[in-house]
């Protein structure tokens, strides 16, 4: 059931739905209203524990290339790849959307911290100098999704180039 109403919610928002409402989704995924009613406090709601569910995965690591570079560089265009994908970008807009306040966690940015924590570690045991996972965020996956976020072009160069400029702040 829960994947049928997972499916109906990303071919709506994969289709630009302009409006989607708990009968519509019911509809679509075979079930009642109420069965949607029970289980989310409202459709934002829904929209973001799909959109949360597409944009993750389950043990998913950081590359392992044997250099910080590297790795920083493989997991930027992995990432640049991934969320510049036409039903990705609707999925983030749709999460953005979805949140009216602010949220002390999201499993997208968890995930994301894990694996910049996971890159770094591996540096600085190699003796690498690194920087912090916060740079790390912030330098470079943070303009990644911005970009994707308010259709900026992104790009292998701009992805590199953001590796570069993290990669500048620690030699």
């Amino acid at each position: 059931m829960l994947a049928s109403i997972y499916d109906s919610v990303g071919a709506l928002v994969g289709e630009g739905a302009e409006r989607i409402t708990f009968p519509v989704i019911a509809e679509r995924a075979g079930v009642t209203p109420s069965t949607l009613y029970r289980r989310w406090d409202d459709v934002d709601a829904l929209l973001e524990e799909v959109a949360v569910a597409a944009l993750t995965r389950e043990g998913e690591s950081a590359p392992d290339t044997g250099s910080l570079e590297g790795d920083l560089t493989e997991w930027a265009l992995t990432i640049a790849h991934d969320i510049s994908r036409p039903e990705r970008v609707r999925y983030l807009r749709a999460m953005v959307s979805a949140r009216g306040d602010l949220v002390s966690s999201c499993p997208v940015t968890d995930r994301r911290h894990d694996q910049a924590r996971e890159v770094v570690r591996r540096a600085s045991e190699r003796g690498e100098p690194a920087p912090t996972v916060d740079q790390v965020l912030d330098h470079v996956v943070a303009p990644l999704y911005h970009h994707v976020l308010f259709a900026l072009d992104v790009d292998d160069a701009y992805a590199r180039r953001l590796v570069a400029d993290v990669l500048a702040m620690v030699r």
